[in-house]
């Protein structure tokens, strides 16, 4: 018998992120996200870009391994897909600007919250944040 290789990627991981639309998401969240390490390493959706607008939050919550949710401002859309997420069995990871005041009911869903300065803060702690899931579930795998 011939020797195989087998190739696993771990490092990939479908995360969907939620926010508001009444923030300047474009400049604070989408633009970093996309200029960062980690969207090289994984598949980002970004629910705004025109590539998505067409689909079903719900149904392609259904195939993610990870939602990251930015709650600095509260809408109710945003609620509804993390009711969802939550359901679904979706981990989710909630960050938010320093000096928001953000809903209790968010740790209904959540255990995991990021707290974040600016733009750089943001994508530094959620790269170190993916990078730990990433080890985490290499290890649950071997």
């Amino acid at each position: 018998m011939g020797d195989y290789l087998f190739i696993l990627n771990f490092t990939i991981m479908k995360i969907y992120i939620g926010h508001s639309r009444g923030s300047d998401y474009q400049k604070n969240l989408y633009d970093p996200i996309r200029n960062s390490q980690f969207d090289k390493q994984h598949e980002i959706v970004l629910p705004h870009e025109e590539s998505f607008e067409s689909r079903s939050s719900k149904d392609f919550l259904k195939t993610c391994d990870l939602m990251i949710a930015e709650v600095s401002f509260p809408a109710t859309g945003l609620g509804i897909e993390l009711g969802w997420a939550d359901c679904l069995g979706c981990p989710i990871i909630c960050i938010y600007k320093k000096g928001s005041k953000i809903s209790n009911s968010l740790k209904g869903v959540t255990n995991k919250f990021i707290e974040y300065a600016d733009e750089r803060e943001m994508v530094d702690l959620l790269g170190k944040s993916l990078k730990s899931m990433v080890l985490k579930n290499k290890i649950n795998v071997l």
